[in-house]
Formats: structure tokens, C-alpha cells, sequence
């Protein structure tokens, strides 16, 4: 294998011209890290190192790289971005005030944003472009254009008068004057001469632009000497310290800057992150414990608000979504904040357990998973939440806003993805985990940290996110009382918490304690099962450490409606009752359970029918049916111009408990698990920039890039004599053979049979055996193919050059 190849080269070998140059004298491993950092370069594979080199100095790619950077990272960046060309470490070490940039320039050199020895560091140009704009803007830096840039508009005439009333000899040509000038900058005992003389105000002006921006207006830019001069900035402009950038403007070069900052090209240097102490510190088992306690909670929301969607599913938005006003309805039926039902809304929608129906017209109901996941322990609901909620893109704190259009954004809609809130996510997660167990941080400090570790990524939906992620967290059950939990620290790390979790949430119950006023008491969390039927048959009045439910007239109706008989009901009270059933109860259940189903409805527009035709009479004679249009057809059987369901509504609010019937006469039962959609998927993340990359595709990767580089810059000729008639092996032999290739990185002749039968002859380097198909580098045509394995009618080696 050449040296080339594995980067090798000799103490004596001369500093590399060009990126490719320096690219192709990397060991492949550091071409495997420089890919994995920057993974855009991969779509599509480079052919060869030439036009890596050429990606990796596209805007787009450099802008992506530089956006990951640390802060200090990208202050050695920026400073080599004001620093002439062939920049030596030492003047690097001087811009960023002493601090040692070694293992920031390594980054960046790994990352090949900074290539060149370490004597003549050179930025690529299109970061250059970036972090030292040359059209008038100021950088991240405060520093303005250099002298030469600046003094461009200058007439050679107006720079002799500058060098004469500077104290520097003149000379006619321009290139030699701004040299002068330039060189006045960079000696530091002229250059405090010649301001030591300075009239009152001048140092003022300068200490304003200094530090950026480096622009100033003046009523005129127009040029003076020092004679004449008679403000600061006329003073500054006759010695050509301040130069005009337009009618009314002058600015600041950038080597007075320089100067006037003793060298550093920032005012601060941020050579570490913020320090990360806790806010307050908790025992780290009640933290445990409260967080634990609100994970259960989280998992109790949830199935409360899909089980009140299995009943009565919401209608979907036609823009998509759901409405304000079923918004506030799950909300009170909730009992909670709009802006907090629409997280639950949004986790569960995340976890694929709510999601349109596609009927006509459609509605937001539980899919098919939510029976599954009701089925889990409590441990194992809650971990498929909180890692979907770690994983997804979609902020649930955004409903509410509105976009770029105006348009308001709501719950389940469009519009509340972010691509960056899992990183934030976990980053705020992990700045907790570095804390000792039970210990809290101030979120101001969090959002430093993150400032520091990327500070081009993310804005103010960054620093927004931060907050919404520690409320979010503490909402879940990842964190107590502020603090990690240490279960959280498993899934952090890609660990199933289920075992860590399981013990400390609350032993779900198996009963209640029935109350004489038609109240149920449950003392903590019920088992599932119980819950869902108790919050059929009764209603939630009140909730705490305690559930109270009330028993009415309509909730004992409604439990009929979903199937149940009156003596179930007995049944189910008085299994799950610490004390006896009341009596007021047993006779409200008896009382509802006689008049239920007498009056049934079905379809004409819709009809009533009942044996009781005295029954039939009363309700003619009623008032409040009159919107009903009713008329007797039979003795049993009246009918309605409404639909069934409006009939059934009307006559409920009447005080009536009737039942829907289907055509054939039966009674249909509402079962709350009927309503559920067709399966769905949870919705895709929205991606963040390429897809990873895996080991496999990057090792296949380098391999490809050596082989079409190879070809690129070696000397063409003929690779030894060609086998006298086609290759031909058989299969086992000529897979075996290839996959050998691939391993030693060797060229062999292969016999090739095409889709219309044409045979030939290739001489190529394989990099990949799989799926039938064989990727190889094609020297004869100089870019890389796909074989199709079977159409390979075998392989031989390639003779001596």
C-alpha cells in the first residue's frame, strides 16, 4: 500500500500548496473523523480528494461546520480570520490575549476549516468570507476592513498628504504608502508617539470605535490636514487613522483596531464554559420520589385524555390540527391549563398513540397502539413518552404563536416543529446529570453553557427552548423539584430506566371507599381497568392526593350506554368498595338502569320506539320536543325530522334515558375502546441537516475517494497486458476474489457482460461486495460504478507494469 495512502510522509516533505494537497497526505482515519464531523460531504461520495476539497469549501457545508464549534473554537477561528494569510501560531497565541489554541486549531484542522504547518496556519476562504466579511460589515470580531481595503478609494495624491502629516516619508507609489502606513500600526512605540500628541477628544473617539462597530458619521468626510484640522475626528482623519467610507462616514482600519487593543482580536476571551454550580441542593431519594410521582401523573394525563377522546373524538382543523374551542374543552375536562394540555396533547400524538382517523369528516381519536400500550406496567408507558418527547422535534410550547404568516399555530397542526429541539433537549438534560445527584442549576447558567458550547446554533429558539425544556422535564417526571432524576440518567445514556423507575412510582390500587352521597373516594392511583370504568359510571369531581368521583343520573346512564348492566354495576361496586354500598347509590343505579332503554332511537330521519304508548303520548304533549317535529306513526312508534343523534341529545337534556337501537332492532352499545383509528406511525422527526452516517459507509467512503484520487493524479498508462480472452471464473471464485480486492485495496481485470449483452474488459478497484451489486472505481472511464455481481463473468489479476 503507497504511503500516499496512509498519509505517510517524509520529515523532509514540502508544506502542502492547496487543501487537496494536505487532504491527500491524512491517514485515512483522520479522513474518517473530518467525514463523520462533517457528514454533508457524503451526498453524493466525492470522486476523488480534489473535489472534497471543493465541498469543503462550499458556504453551505462551512456555515453547517462552523455552527458546531464552541465558543472558544470559534474565536481562534474569527481570529484567523483578521490574521494575514500564513498566519504563525505565535501572532494566533497574541489575538486571542495569551490563550493557547492548540487544541482549537486541531479541531478545526480536523474538521479542515484550518489546514497549513502550524508556522502558516491558513483559514479556507469561504470561512474567512464568512467570519470577516469584506463588504463593509464588522464580523463577529468589531473589526473593520484592513488599511489597504480601506485606503482603496484614495487618490495617490490624498495618500502623500496622509504619510506627509503621519510624520512618514512619502513616496508616489500607492502600494508603498499604505505599506507605510500599515507598518506605523505594527510598531507600537510610533504609533503611541503619534497619538501621544493627540488633541483633548480624539482618544474618546477612538475608544467608541475600537471595539466595534468600527463606523462613525461625521457632517463631512471630506479630506483635511493637520494644519487645518479642528475636531478629534478631522485630527484623526488628517493622520489617515480614520479613513472616509462614504460622504458622511469614516471608519476605523483594521490594524489602528488592532493596535488600540493591545493585539487582541476580541475583548473577551472564552477559553472555558461557564462554571456550572447548583442552584440548590435536595435529597437525591425525594427527588427520586417527586419525580417518580409526577411520571405516574404524566401517564394517568394521558390515558385520561385519550380515554375522553375514545368517547367523544374532537373534529381535525381543515388547515389541520385541533381548535381552539375542543382545546378548551380536553382542558376542563382535564382540569388544567390550556398550554399544559396541549403537552400532553403533543406527547401523546408524539408517541404515535393519537392521530387522525381519515374518515369523512375526520377526527382526532386513539390509534390502535394506545390498546397496546394501556396493556404495559406504568414503567414501560411512561418510558415510550419520554423518549419520544428526547427524540421528537415538535415543541408543544409554540401553540399558541404565530408564524412567519401570521397564522396562529395550534395543537397537533403544522408549524411546531423545531429541528434542533432534541439536541437542546439533551443538552440541558446533560448539563443537570453533571451536577451532583439532587442538586438544581440556574436556568441562566444552563443557557451560558449552551451559548458557550455552540454559539452560531439556534438564536433565540435556542435560548427559548432551554426554558421550555426544564418545565417540560419537571412535567414529565425526568427531573424533581428541579433536580435529575438518576433514572433520567439512564435514559440519557441510552439505557432502559424501566428497572430504576419501576419501584419508585405509586402501587396502584384495587378499590375505593363509596360515600351515602353518591361520591366515590379513591385514595390514590387506581389500577386501570377500575379508573376507566369509574370515570364512566361517575363523574371526576375533584382531584389531589385523592379522586372523588360523584354518581349521577346521566354518568349511570352513560355506563349503560357503553354495555353495562345494573347488576354489573352492583357487582363491579361492591368488588371494588372498602365499605358496603350505600343505599342512595344501589337505588339511583335500579332507578336509571328501569327507564333506561324504553325509548329507542334509530334512523329514518330518525324514529322512537316504545311499548309504553302512554309514554309516546306524554312526549308528543312536551313542549321541549317540539324542535323535534314528532309524529306518531304506530302506537309504539313515533317519528322525527332530526337525526338519531340529535334526538338522542334532545331527549337526554329532557330528563328521558333513551337508547340508540340499530336496524335490525338491537341496541347499539358506545364502548369507549370502539373508537380508534386505522394503525398509524408517530410522526417523523424533521431532520437536522444529513442523515448519520454509519462506520461501514464511512470506511467504503475513504476507500472510494483514495481510488478515484489515485486515478486523478497518477501518470496514465496502460496497467499491464489485458487477459487474452474474457475472465472467467466461477461465482464462488470471483466473490471471493472481489471481496479479497476490497480488504487489500488491490486493481484487478473483471469480465463484464452489460444489460443488452455487449461484453468487456475493466480494469477496476472494488470498495464494496453487497446486496448482489459490486462498487468499484472504473479507471478506464475515471469515476465510480455499480456492477451487478451476476453479470461478472470473472476476475484476474493484474500483470506487472
Amino acid at each position: 500500500m503507497s504511503s500516499r495512502r496512509n498519509g505517510q510522509t517524509g520529515s523532509a516533505a514540502p508544506a502542502p500548496r492547496t487543501l487537496a494537497e494536505e487532504l491527500r497526505a491524512r491517514p485515512d482515519d483522520a479522513l474518517v473523523t473530518l467525514l463523520r464531523a462533517r457528514p454533508d460531504l457524503l451526498h453524493p461520495v466525492p470522486s476523488d480528494l480534489t473535489q472534497l476539497s471543493t465541498r469543503l469549501s462550499t458556504r453551505a457545508s462551512v456555515v453547517r461546520a462552523l455552527e458546531r464549534l464552541d465558543r472558544f473554537t470559534l474565536q481562534t477561528a474569527e481570529a484567523l480570520a483578521v490574521a494575514p494569510d500564513d498566519c504563525p501560531s505565535s501572532t494566533l497565541v497574541g489575538l486571542l490575549d495569551g490563550a493557547d489554541p492548540a487544541a482549537a486549531v486541531a479541531t478545526l484542522r480536523a474538521q479542515a476549516l484550518v489546514w497549513g504547518p502550524d508556522d502558516r496556519l491558513r483559514l479556507v476562504r469561504t470561512a474567512r468570507d464568512v467570519l470577516a466579511p469584506g463588504n463593509g460589515a464588522a464580523g463577529p470580531t468589531g473589526l473593520g476592513p484592513t488599511y489597504a481595503e480601506a485606503a482603496a478609494g484614495l487618490s495617490p495624491g490624498r495618500l502623500q498628504e496622509v504619510l506627509a502629516d503621519a510624520g512618514l516619508p512619502t513616496t508616489h507609489d500607492p502600494v508603498s504608502a499604505v505599506r507605510a502606513v500599515t507598518g506605523l500600526w505594527a510598531d507600537r512605540t510610533r504609533a503611541e508617539a503619534l497619538l501621544a500628541d493627540a488633541p483633548p477628544g480624539v482618544k474618546d473617539v477612538l475608544r467608541r470605535l475600537m471595539w466595534g462597530p468600527p463606523y462613525g458619521s461625521t457632517p463631512s468626510a471630506r479630506p483635511v490636514r493637520a494644519a487645518t484640522a479642528r475636531t478629534p475626528v478631522e485630527w484623526l482623519q488628517a493622520r489617515g487613522v480614520l479613513l472616509p467610507a462614504g460622504p458622511e462616514n469614516v471608519v476605523l482600519p483594521r490594524e489602528v483596531a488592532l493596535h488600540l487593543r493591545g493585539g487582541r482580536a476580541h475583548r473577551t476571551v472564552e477559553q472555558l464554559p461557564p462554571a456550572l454550580e447548583a442552584a440548590a441542593r435536595h435529597d437525591p431519594e425525594q427527588t427520586d420520589r417527586a419525580a417518580a410521582a409526577q411520571a405516574f401523573t404524566a401517564v394517568r394525563t394521558v390515558e385520561e385524555a385519550l380515554d375522553l377522546w375514545s368517547t367523544e373524538p374532537p373534529p381535525v382543523l381543515r388547515t389541520g390540527g385541533l381548535g381552539v374551542r375542543e382545546l378548551r374543552r380536553t382542558a376542563l375536562a382535564l382540569d388544567l391549563p390550556e398550554a399544559e394540555t396541549a403537552f400532553w396533547l403533543e406527547l401523546a400524538y408524539g408517541a404515535g398513540l393519537v392521530a387522525a382517523d381519515g374518515a369523512v369528516p375526520e377526527r382526532w381519536m386513539p390509534t390502535p397502539m394506545y390498546d397496546e400500550w394501556l396493556r404495559q406496567s406504568v414503567a414501560e408507558r411512561w418510558l415510550l413518552l419520554a423518549s419520544g418527547w428526547l427524540a421528537s422535534t415538535r415543541v408543544a410550547a409554540l401553540v399558541g404563536s404565530r408564524d412567519a404568516k401570521d397564522k396562529v399555530l395550534s395543537p397537533l397542526g403544522e408549524g411546531l416543529d423545531r429541528a434542533i429541539a432534541p439536541e437542546v433537549r439533551r443538552a440541558v438534560l446533560r448539563q443537570l446529570a453533571d451536577l451532583p445527584a439532587g442538586s438544581t442549576a440556574d436556568p441562566l447558567t444552563v443557557l451560558d453553557r449552551l451559548r458557550w458550547h455552540s454559539p452560531l446554533r439556534g438564536g433565540e429558539t435556542r435560548d427559548r427552548l432551554v426554558g421550555w425544556t426544564l418545565t417540560e422535564a419537571e412535567q414529565l417526571g425526568l427531573t424533581g423539584r428541579g433536580a435529575l432524576a438518576s433514572y433520567a440518567v439512564a435514559l440519557l445514556d441510552g439505557d432502559d430506566p424501566s428497572a430504576v423507575i419501576a419501584p419508585l412510582l405509586p402501587e396502584p390500587l384495587d378499590h375505593v371507599i363509596l360515600q351515602p352521597d353518591l361520591t366515590a373516594i379513591a385514595p390514590g392511583p387506581l389500577h386501570t381497568p377500575l379508573a376507566q370504568t369509574l370515570a364512566v359510571a361517575a363523574d371526576i369531581e375533584s382531584k389531589g392526593g385523592a379522586t372523588v368521583y360523584r354518581f349521577t343520573p346521566e354518568s349511570v346512564r352513560r355506563a349503560l350506554d357503553a354495555g353495562r348492566s345494573a347488576d354489573e354495576l352492583h357487582g363491579f361496586l361492591a368488588q371494588h368498595s372498602r365499605t358496603p354500598v350505600p343505599q342512595p347509590l344501589s337505588y339511583l343505579i335500579d332507578d336509571v338502569a328501569r327507564r333506561h332503554g324504553r325509548l329507542r332511537v334509530g334512523a329514518a330521519s330518525a324514529y322512537l320506539r316504545c311499548d309504553d304508548d302512554a309514554l309516546l303520548g306524554e312526549l308528543l304533549a312536551d313542549r321541549r320536543a317540539a324542535q323535534l317535529r314528532l309524529r306518531r306513526l304506530a302506537p309504539t312508534v313515533v317519528a322525527a325530522q332530526a337525526d338519531p343523534t340529535t334526538v338522542l341529545t334532545q331527549l337526554r337534556t329532557m330528563g328521558y334515558a333513551p337508547s340508540a337501537e340499530s336496524p335490525e332492532g338491537d341496541v347499539l352499545i358506545s364502548r369507549p375502546d370502539a373508537r380508534r383509528t386505522p394503525p398509524r406511525t408517530p410522526p417523523v422527526p424533521v431532520p437536522d441537516g444529513p442523515p448519520a452516517v454509519t462506520e461501514v459507509l464511512l470506511g467504503a467512503a475513504v476507500k472510494a475517494v483514495r481510488a478515484g484520487d489515485r486515478a486523478s493524479t497518477a501518470v496514465h498508462r496502460e496497467p499491464g497486458a489485458a487477459p487474452s480472452a474474457l475472465p472467467r471464473t466461477a461465482a464462488a471464485e470471483t466473490l471471493a476474489a472481489l471481496q479479497t480486492a476490497v480488504l487489500t485495496g488491490e486493481r484487478v481485470w473483471i469480465g463484464y457482460v452489460n444489460a443488452e449483452g455487449s461484453a468487456s474488459q475493466r480494469v477496476v478497484e472494488p470498495v464494496r461486495v453487497a446486496g448482489g451489486f459490486v462498487t468499484a472505481f472504473d479507471e478506464g472511464r475515471g469515476e465510480m460504478q455499480t456492477f451487478s455481481l451476476h453479470r461478472i463473468t470473472g476476475v484476474a489479476e493484474l500483470a506487472d507494469d
